[in-house]
Order: C-alpha cells, then sequence, then structure tokens
C-alpha cells in the first residue's frame, strides 16, 4: 500500500509541475494587466453588440472579466450593476460556457490539443447560449447605473503593492492546484490498484459511447466535471504517459469538459446572485451532450467517407 502512495504522490507532484509552467506565466501577466486599461478598451469593444443578447451596455465589463480573468472577478461585477433576472440568467449561461478563456486553453494545448478551436467553440457556444436564452425570455435591454469602477492602474500603485499581488495571486493559484491535483492523483492510483478504475468506467459506457469515447475516458471526464478543466486535463496528461487517448477522442472529450466543468462550484458561485443552478447545470450538460455526440458522428462519418474512397483508388 505504501508503493501505491508513493506513486500517487510522484504522480501528483509531476502534473502539479506541468500545470504550473502554464498556469503561472498566464496568471502574471492577467494579474499585470488588471492594472492597465486593457481591460476597459476591451470593454468599449464588446458593449456595441450586448443589445444583440438583451443585455445593457456594461454589461460587457461582467463578460469581459470572466471570460479573461475568471468567474468570481465576473461575480463581483454582477453584484455592483443593477441587472434584472433575466439579464444575469443570461450572462450566467454565457459564463458558465467561456471563462478563464487565458488558462484554460493553455492547459488544454498543453495536452497537443488546438487551442484556438477549443476557445473558439467556447466562445461561440457562449455566444449563442446567451442568444437563446435571449430569445426565452424575450427580454429588452434596460439602463443601469453602474458603480464599477476600473483598477488602479501601475503608475498608480507602487511597485511592491503590484509584486505582492503578483507573487500572492500566482502562490494562491499554485497552492489550490496542489491541494487538489495531488490527492486526487492518489485516490486514482489507489482505485487503478484496486481495479475500481474499470467499475467506473463500466457504469459510464453508455454515456461514454453516446460521446464517441471509450472506457480510457472515464476517470479524465469525472475529474473535469467535478474539479474543473485544469484538473481534469491534468489527470488526461497523467493518464497519457500510460494509456493515451486517440487525437480524435481528446478532442472530443476536450469538447464536452470545456462546455461541462466543474459542476458544482461553477453553479453554486451563480446561486447568490438568484440564479437557477439547475436550469444552468441542464443547459451545460445538454450542449456538452449534443454538441459532443454530433461532432463524434461527423467525424466518424467523415472518416468513413475518406476510407471508402482510399479503398475504391487502391482497387
Amino acid at each position: 500500500m505504501k508503493d501505491i502512495l508513493i506513486r500517487g504522490w510522484v504522480a501528483g507532484w509531476r502534473t502539479t509541475w506541468t500545470l504550473s509552467k502554464v498556469i503561472v506565466p498566464i496568471t502574471f501577466v492577467l494579474t499585470l494587466l488588471k492594472h492597465t486599461p486593457v481591460l476597459e478598451w476591451i470593454v468599449w469593444l464588446f458593449t456595441p453588440i450586448m443589445g444583440a443578447f438583451g443585455l445593457p451596455g456594461d454589461a460587457a465589463i461582467v463578460l469581459a472579466l470572466g471570460w479573461f480573468l475568471n468567474l468570481y472577478a465576473a461575480i463581483g461585477a454582477i453584484f455592483s450593476l443593477q441587472l434584472n433576472s433575466p439579464e444575469v440568467m443570461i450572462l450566467s449561461v454565457m459564463l458558465s460556457f467561456c471563462h478563464n478563456i487565458f488558462i484554460e486553453t493553455a492547459v488544454a494545448k498543453r495536452i497537443g490539443l488546438s487551442g484556438p478551436v477549443l476557445a473558439m467553440i467556447r466562445v461561440v457556444t457562449s455566444l449563442i447560449g446567451g442568444w437563446l436564452v435571449h430569445l426565452g425570455y424575450g427580454n429588452h435591454p434596460g439602463s443601469i447605473a453602474g458603480t464599477y469602477g476600473h483598477e488602479a492602474y501601475l503608475w498608480d500603485v507602487s511597485l511592491w503593492t503590484t509584486a505582492k499581488e503578483v507573487v500572492l495571486t500566482i502562490w494562491g493559484g499554485v497552492y489550490k492546484l496542489a491541494l487538489i491535483v495531488i490527492p486526487l492523483m492518489v485516490v486514482i492510483q489507489v482505485l487503478k490498484e484496486f481495479s475500481f478504475l474499470d467499475r467506473i468506467a463500466t457504469l459510464m459506457n453508455p454515456l461514454l459511447a453516446f460521446c464517441g469515447l471509450d472506457k480510457k475516458a472515464a476517470i479524465p471526464m469525472l475529474a473535469g466535471l467535478f474539479f474543473g478543466l485544469a484538473y481534469g486535463s491534468g489527470v488526461m496528461i497523467e493518464a497519457a504517459r500510460e494509456n493515451p487517448l486517440p487525437k480524435r477522442q481528446l478532442y472530443l472529450l476536450m469538447i464536452f469538459l470545456v462546455l461541462c466543468h466543474a459542476v458544482v462550484e461553477d453553479t453554486l458561485i451563480f446561486v447568490p446572485v438568484h440564479v437557477n443552478g439547475w436550469y444552468l447545470l441542464g443547459s451545460r450538460l445538454l450542449a456538452a451532450l449534443v454538441l459532443t455526440a454530433v461532432l463524434a458522428r461527423i467525424w466518424r462519418a467523415g472518416r468513413d467517407v475518406n476510407q471508402s474512397q482510399k479503398a475504391v483508388i487502391a482497387k
């Protein structure tokens, strides 16, 4: 048993190191950008299109913070604006599909997938989801009197204050990563040794088959669903050392997870702003299942056609 725990511990530290090399530099840059006019420029670009989603112009603040920073920053902005229930629901759907896009896309790229493709899928799904909710509510953008103000710019704060914020933010991110990834890897190692993973995979077979995946995707999918995209990717990175998934299945799995991951945390975070968590979770799960299943069948059909064409040419 001791050897099993040691192997899990080593795997956890190795995965934490791999993910940290992605997360730390991006966190460093984004923390600095908070103290520059960049976010305000992004808001200026987004504002003209907010009306198409039944949102007032200042809602671009929420989207920019959520897409490029994280959900917590977006929730803080929602609290500072006078948004009605339909507007908050629209924003929550859009943000649940697409948030923290720089870090989560970089992590996906680390396992050999195309970052721009996955980022595009998230952005497009976010926009379509928000538009469909807007149509369902039939709401029109109202006027809001926001109290949001920009962060102090770099030249307004001391170098020491900025450096301290950067260090604390990076340390907090890596600490949280290690706190989840290392125990997770230890548990997975134990489950693997006692053949529990095979039983879990068997139970998930119908869901995996519907999404065009085999049983090797079961554990990364569970890790991503409950612990988040970065941690799910960490499990995939470690699994790739022993039993890698084919490239096609990696894409399908990551597409599912970018649309539906960290279902507990990412759902509960919206409850304080009076969003129905069940509706939000249902929309994410439905979108992930439908899009992944459709792409799996299109991909398989395209592959079958190519194989048929090659067979004809060979004859």
